[in-house]
């Protein structure tokens, strides 16, 4: 099912005196957004807190009513439609599991409401559960279940309605480390053998590019850049974006454009035929490459050999952050001991954005 989102806009009250003095017309949560989700695929919601991407699910889902803006479900107007009339899956941060029932029947409860005959309720359930690999569970109850089979009761609950939408909260964030992993490489499976559309909220951005067919990257309530998550990395279309997705995170030094050389400090270290102006200069960890006669010195702090990569943590005055992390090949031979080290960049890992917009320029 296609989801159309057009001119989204939430706006909250304000909560108190100091809010409505800053915020006259109430505190805006998602501001008029507009994308398409095409039918079948798994789009990941990423941002900070209070980018508005939950806000985005729950106006998707019915709980919250949007102050302007509509929502399509292929070609029928949703907005105003109940939560229950919608045909959706919801799976809360929380599991939200009923703790006195089963596994079993935690994911009948759905079909129960729904007055489905027992015989056939079962059979559903169980066809769910194997689906997401829990089918050995079905007589436990939720305390006795560990977080990632708690997370895979939840999302069977959400999936037996067969719903034409499956929406996710940040249904990884009360899971450890390796669970986590595991968890969003069985959302995966789960979303292609389903072949349902999913909306999935998130502020890892590892988690979201490992998982998603398309990203949206939001920030307080408005949309960045949407695209595939490779495509965004590799071409983000703002300094906040740039920033936000990248691990270990993006370099950013103030640089400056002049007679087409881009110069961070003294050092020039890019060409190029932008007009001449103060900029941002984003260098990804994975964009240097040693040079004993590079472009660009750092002062280096410490390198840490990290199996096949080397990552070398330096400083530079022209740098927005305390530390520089560079990334080389683990082959690569670097002097011992140097307090300084040269580098030249790949051009195709080098950002420009304007020192005012913070939009990017090349």
């Amino acid at each position: 099912m296609k989801i159309t989102i057009q001119n989204l806009t939430k706006t909250f009250p304000s909560r108190n005196k100091k809010e409505k003095k800053e915020n006259k017309g109430g505190v805006t949560a998602v501001n008029d957004m507009c994308i398409e989700i095409p039918s079948g695929k798994l789009v990941g919601l990423l941002g900070p807190s209070g980018c508005g991407k939950s806000t985005t699910l729950f106006m998707l889902s019915g709980l919250e009513q949007p102050t302007s803006g509509k929502i399509f479900f292929d070609d029928q107007d949703v907005t105003t439609l109940a939560a229950e009339r919608r045909g959706i899956g919801l799976v809360f941060q929380n599991y939200a599991l009923y703790p006195h029932m089963t596994v079993e029947q935690n994911i009948m409860f759905p079909l129960v409401n729904m007055r489905i005959p027992k015989a056939e309720a079962q059979a559903r359930a169980l066809d769910t559960a194997r689906l997401v690999q829990i089918e050995d569970l079905m007589a436990r109850k939720p305390s006795e279940l560990s977080g990632g089979q708690q997370q895979r009761v939840a999302i069977a609950r959400a999936l037996v309605k067969m719903p034409n939408v499956l929406l996710l909260d940040e249904p990884l964030s009360n899971l450890d480390a390796r669970l986590r992993l595991q968890t969003r490489e069985e959302i995966k499976r789960i979303q292609r053998e389903t072949g349902i559309t999913t909306v999935f909220v998130t502020h890892d951005q590892e988690e979201a590019m490992s998982i998603c067919d398309t990203m949206v990257v939001m920030k307080l309530g408005v949309v960045q850049q949407i695209g595939a998550p490779q495509d965004i990395y590799d071409d983000p279309a703002n300094l906040f974006v740039a920033n936000f997705l990248g691990t270990p995170p993006i370099n950013i030094f103030k640089g400056e454009i002049r007679k087409g050389k881009v110069y961070i400090g003294k050092e020039a270290v890019a060409t190029t035929e932008i007009a001449d102006q103060p900029v941002y200069v984003g260098i990804r960890p994975e964009g240097f490459i040693y040079d004993a006669k590079g472009a660009l010195t750092l002062e280096t702090d410490h390198i840490e050999v990290m199996g096949r990569d080397k990552s070398i943590v330096s400083r530079h005055e022209s740098s927005t952050k305390p530390t520089i992390r560079s990334i080389v090949d683990s082959d690569v031979a670097l002097p011992k001991g140097a307090a300084k080290l040269t580098f030249n960049v790949k051009p195709n890992k080098l950002f420009l954005f304007n020192a005012e917009t913070e939009e990017r320029l090349i």
